[in-house]
Formats: structure tokens, sequence, C-alpha cells
């Protein structure tokens, strides 16, 4: 993977990380810009007052060491802060600035988003720093930036203004930028529902010991079933970053094969870029060669050996369900016949559950497909890789319509007769199946 990025030109990055944060509403038209350092000291950059949205490769400009630029247009007025990041950093070797709705937020209340909210976020940005107020453009913007880098920081809240995040790579500074944003959204969302739950250091390096040694073996043939549920897994991922219920760092999803053996997201890979070729196939102790297994795998082989039913699992972070996991209050499906139909009652999985063996699919029944995962998520099985995906629609959605409700008045379920009732209708299991 690393040789493959090294033979992206910066212009490509650069153009590619864009349209990605603009395709997710993460900056607007006139917002943000990104830059490269490559091995010459010259800075690759975006362009100043050039639609976001449209951006192509030639627009990018190159500023060389000697202040020279190479391109159609002036680089951006925020160049000063970049160069003065590389220059207080020379570790870093790509910058993030958007304006993301729930990062600015932050900003202009001076305050930065706990990311021990989740291991995930917690390990990826990194240390966060705050950047006092500067004039837009200006040295002393640079200045204020740069003393935050200097200090080790990698992502930094600009008060009133947006956020910086440095990186060794422009994937790492994206991911960074992704997981803050999506920390600071669910610390927003979750403090609708009530009081947020933060991680402790124990539970931090819990996540963080997590096993994964499987043997490796190649002694496996492929067949036209296993090719086709590649190419599910890989157009429901890339559909599921876009639709934002997958972040690029985290979550897996697999498919069962045969009655020990699935196919399993890869560990340390932007979900949103997968291939089919990608994907490990693990069967009983083994994985396939050359090929690191979802930090997950034990837990979605442990439901596949309990529950012969499953035929697709996914671990996902949707920002609104995942609210209701860093919090108390329970997610009632019970709304309207669609919710309930596709996910019955919803449990709660207390955290850590999923990382020790032989108690995560305890949690799950034909009658109860998903859960949430304390301070992690949410967990959804499904009889197919869309049934599972569609159920993970349905549970975000359903998320974000008691969130949006609750802001309106009280929430509205429907009773028991009404629950027995879908229950007939549509030959649910009931819940002490």
């Amino acid at each position: 993977m690393g040789r493959q990025q090294g033979l992206v030109h910066p212009r490509d990055e650069i153009m590619r990380a864009m349209e990605r944060i603009y395709r997710s509403r993460m900056t607007t038209t006139s917002g943000g810009n990104l830059s490269i350092r490559d091995d010459a000291g010259n800075i690759w950059i975006t362009p100043a007052r050039i639609d976001k949205g449209d951006l192509s490769r030639k627009d990018i400009v190159c500023v060389k060491p000697d202040g020279s630029v190479d391109g159609p247009h002036p680089p951006s007025s925020e160049f000063p802060f970049h160069q003065a990041i590389y220059q207080a950093r020379p570790d870093l070797r790509a910058i993030v600035h958007a304006h993301p709705v729930a990062l600015v937020a932050f900003s202009i209340c001076r305050q930065t988003p706990d990311t021990r909210l989740f291991h995930q976020a917690h390990s990826v940005c990194g240390k966060i720093g705050f950047a006092p107020y500067a004039l837009p453009g200006s040295q002393k913007l640079g200045d204020s930036i740069a003393a935050k880098f200097a200090e080790g920081c990698e992502s930094v809240i600009l008060e009133n203004h947006g956020v910086a995040v440095g990186g060794e790579s422009l994937a790492q500074a994206f991911q960074r930028f992704e997981a803050f944003e999506f920390a600071a959204k669910t610390i927003i969302k979750g403090r609708q529902l009530g009081e947020i739950r933060y991680l402790t250091d124990a539970e931090l390096d819990q996540a963080l010991q997590r096993s994964v040694s499987l043997e490796s073996t190649t002694d496996w043939p492929v067949s036209v079933e296993e090719i086709e549920l590649r190419r599910q897994l890989s157009l429901f991922l890339r559909r599921g970053c876009r639709q934002r219920l997958f972040i690029s760092t985290e979550g897996s999803f697999s498919a069962r094969l045969g009655e020990d053996s699935f196919l399993i997201t890869p560990t340390q890979q932007d979900r949103e870029t997968l291939e089919i070729d990608d994907f490990v196939r693990v069967e009983g102790e083994y994985r396939e060669a050359g090929k690191k297994a979802s930090r997950a795998v034990f837990a979605h082989r442990e439901i596949y050996r309990k529950h012969p039913h499953v035929q697709a699992i996914v671990f996902a972070h949707p920002v609104n369900a995942t609210a209701f996991s860093v919090t108390e209050t329970p997610l009632d499906v019970r709304t309207i016949p669609e919710s309930y139909v596709f996910l019955r009652d919803v449990d709660r999985v207390p955290y850590g559950v999923q990382y020790r063996e032989g108690e995560i699919a305890g949690y799950i029944s034909e009658a109860c497909p998903a859960a949430l995962l304390e301070n992690d998520g949410v967990l959804v099985t499904g009889s197919s890789v869309l049934d599972a995906f569609d159920r993970l629609e349905v549970l975000e959605s359903t998320a974000e319509a008691v969130i949006n409700a609750r802001c309106i008045g009280e929430v509205s379920s429907m009773n028991d007769a009404v629950i027995e009732e879908l229950r007939v209708a549509f030959k649910l299991p009931s819940p002490q199946n």
C-alpha cells in the first residue's frame, strides 16, 4: 500500500482527497485547503479562489523552496500557516485544513472534542490542540497554529475558524481529520440524549491489546460465489462510507462462505477504497496469506459459529446510532413499523464484550439481529450482505429520527398490541426465542 501511495502524483492525491471532503460536506466551495510536502521540499497546495467542488489536477499549485510558484493560480491564501507548520514539524508531510460543521461548532465555543469517546478516534487523532484566533492568511495565524504543532499536536482547533490536521501522508491526515469530525459530531448528537460516557485508560488499553493472530495459508480454491461476495462487500462498503455509515479507519464487514469460513475487511486499510482482492478469507484458525484480517475477526467468527442463520455481519459507526452508544439513553425502535420489523428491540452491549472471546454472540439472535456497542458503534447481522446493510441503514435512520423527534416533543412509541400485530403479520420471532 505504501508503494502504491508513493506512485500517486501529489496533484492527484490532493484532488481526490478534496473531492472526498467536499462530497462528505466537510467543507464548502470556498473553504479549506490541502497540502503535501514532497521529498524535494516543494509544497503542493490547493489554489486560491477556485471551486473546491470542481477541482482538477491542473489547478493544484506547487510552491518551490525558493518561493517560486508553478501553476495557473496563486496558492491558497492560507499558505503561510501550512509553511509555518512544516517548519515547526519536519516529520509532517501533509496538512488538511477545512471547516467541517461539528469542529467549527467547537471552534466558536472555544472548546476541543474529547477523543476518549472512542478508542479509534483517540488513537488516530493524536494530541489535540487549540490555537487562538488570528486574521485568516496572516503570519500571526501561522505562528499561532505552528506553535501548537510544535508542542506535538496533530489535530488543532482554530478559534472561530475550523481545524488543521497534520500527518506523515495525506491519507493519514485525512483519516485524522475524518475521525476528529466524527468524534465531534457524536458528542454533539450525544449531548441531545444525555450525559456522554468517556473511556478510561484501562478501557483504551483493552482495545489496543486485542490479538488477531491466525495462521496463514494459501491452499484454498476460489469459487464464483466467493468472487461475488467479495464484489458485494466492496460495493456496500463504498456506499456505506459515502453515506457516513462507516469511517475510513474503523468498522468491519464480513460475509459467510461456509460452515466455518468467511470473508472480512482487512485491518488498517481505508474502507472506502477496498477492492475485491483486499478482503481476507478466514477459515477456522487460518487466514489468507499476505493479508491481515480486521481486529474484530474473532467476534465475527464467534457469531458465525453460534448462529448458523447469520450470513453477514457489520460493525459500524453511523453517527446517530453511535450517539446512543455513548450515552445511557436506550434506542427505542418501536417508532415506525419498518424500524421494528427490521431491527426488533436493540440491545446494549457493555464496553469490551466484543474484545473477549465467547461473549459477544450471546447478544445476537434471530429475535435481536442488531445491538449498540457501548462507546464503539453498532453491531448488525443479516441473512445476506444486502440484508445486513439494509438493517444498518434503517438503524441509523431510526436513530436520527428519534434524536430529531426529541427536539420537537415527546416520542410516541407503538404499544404492545401494535408490536404483536407486526410480529404476527411479518412472522417475526418472539423475544424469548
